[in-house]
């Protein structure tokens, strides 16, 4: 198995290398700006000052702003281009829209339960020429509007067939403006998205955290926050924000599921889908201070949730979910590198009185928490070798209904994440031959010394921790 390993790890290398061009991060971000991917990212898709500013300014940065940071760039928008626009040096004007590829292989500890599975599936050390394929629309609408969203295939996992292998993934509309309030800059806006925490700047909350890339062909731990993409492209949710003097963050909205129909429509089964029974309000509030190379963020979430039982398996009567999460973020900008630290801690107070009243808790009140610390340095400016490690840990009440499927009745898990990357081309210049193509390739492991309730050593339940534990190489390329 090494030697195959192996052997995969140089053909994806090399695969990777045939266009050694310098790239950008989202393509169609760069073809707007004209700023390589080293300005908005320190690796894709973990940012910089300077991208969450891009992300906060509603994606709408174009020919003006980079023109005036000496970067050459073009407007967006085709009407308004100019004989002098340097978009004239490599062709006409190209719609913001962008592709993504990720190819895998996975070898678990174990081999897995492959029953009812697609035939060309293994029970180990499983290769998947396309894991995943996005196509983005990535800019500005208008000098105000711009949105970020992703539709997706997914390749075939371990268990029966999934309803929908193209599902909308990603979605975030913005209206972006600044004005200026007692002499401090203020930025202010609207996010339209669906999953709470996608809008968010900082890579310190559920949607952006790391590991940024995961297998679809090893076994997850079951207990989860509702904020942790519990509500995850099932719901559609509006959120007023504001940025001020650069450094504080506010923002509310609220969330609704939507109907079942219309989430198979997009892709999402609905039986899988638990509604809410009124719209979530979801807060966010964050500081973030900049001095010389040095950022610091700290800052609070939360999401409260009622809901029924899930479509697929209906029941009278409400749950509510109350969760807040604290973060923090920072990061250091060396000569030619970039370190960051990112924290968080989710805590969950869990109202069961429907799944209580249905048989599916045993409790009335559970709690639920997660806490994950990571840690990444990104070295390089043309390519980057990027080392990551993380550690992870939930918890919570025992319920023997809830979780009758662990070995303890109770959720916990923990352990911890390392990945070693190369990203090809990281340039801050936008390069001349095919501007917009990246590449990445990354070795990640997974080990575990918790598994849904089982410790480390077998506990004389047919459950071991380290049978879950799970290595992944892949290769994520954008253009």
């Amino acid at each position: 198995m090494t030697r195959l390993l192996l052997i995969l790890f140089v053909v994806m290398s090399a695969a990777a290398m045939l266009r050694p061009d310098p790239a950008s991060a989202l393509p169609s971000f760069a073809r707007q700006t004209g700023l390589g991917c080293g300005a908005c990212h320190t690796e894709f898709p973990q940012l910089t000052p300077f991208g969450r500013r891009f992300k906060i300014g509603g994606y709408t940065l174009g020919y003006a702003t980079a023109a005036a940071n000496g970067k050459p760039g073009y407007s967006p928008f085709p009407t308004k281009a100019t004989p002098s626009d340097p978009i004239k040096e490599i062709g006409e004007w190209v719609p913001p829209v962008s592709v993504q590829v990720i190819s895998s292989f996975t070898h678990t500890a174990t081999p897995m339960d492959t029953a009812g599975s697609a035939p060309y599936l293994k029970p180990n050390d499983n290769f998947e020429p396309v894991q995943a394929a996005s196509i983005f629309y990535g800019g500005a609408i208008t000098d105000h509007v711009g949105a970020f969203a992703q539709f997706t295939y997914n390749a075939q996992p371990f268990g029966p067939p999934l309803p929908h292998q193209y599902s909308w993934d990603l979605l975030d509309v913005r209206y972006a403006n600044t004005t200026n309030i007692g002499g401090m800059p203020v930025v202010y806006g609207v996010s339209v998205n669906n999953n709470p925490t996608v809008q968010d700047p900082w890579n310190s909350t559920p949607a952006w955290g790391f590991p940024f890339v995961a297998t679809n062909l090893a076994n997850t731990p079951d207990a989860k926050t509702r904020i942790d993409q519990g509500f995850a492209a099932q719901v559609l949710g509006v959120s007023a924000y504001a940025f001020i003097n650069d450094q504080l963050y506010l923002e509310a909205g609220g969330y609704q599921t939507l109907r079942p129909g219309t989430l198979n429509s997009l892709g999402i089964a609905p039986s899988d889908t638990t509604p809410t029974q009124a719209i979530a309000p979801y807060f966010r509030a964050a500081f973030e201070q900049q001095w010389g190379k040095h950022n610091i963020e700290f800052g609070t979430f939360g999401l409260i949730a009622d809901t029924g039982l899930p479509y697929g398996a209906p029941g009278p009567g409400t749950n509510r979910f109350t969760d807040i999460g604290f973060d923090t973020q920072y990061q250091y900008q060396g000569d030619g590198y970039w370190f960051t630290l990112r924290g968080t801690y989710i805590h969950e107070k869990q109202d069961l009185a429907a799944s209580f009243a249905n048989g599916v808790s045993a409790n009335l009140t559970n709690t639920l928490n997660t806490f994950r610390i990571n840690a990444a340095l990104t070295y390089g400016t043309d390519g980057k070798v990027i080392l990551t490690g993380g550690y992870f840990n939930t918890w919570g009440t025992a319920d023997s209904l809830l979780y009758a499927g662990h070995s303890t009745f109770k959720p916990d898990t923990d352990g911890y994440t390392v990945e070693i990357a190369y990203q090809f081309f990281g340039k801050n210049n936008a390069p001349k031959i095919w501007p917009w193509f990246n590449s990445r390739i990354g070795l990640q492991y997974t080990a575990y010394n918790k598994f849904n309730g089982a410790k480390f050593n077998f506990d004389g339940m047919g459950t071991n921790a380290r049978d879950n534990n799970t290595l992944l190489a892949y290769i994520w390329t954008t253009f």
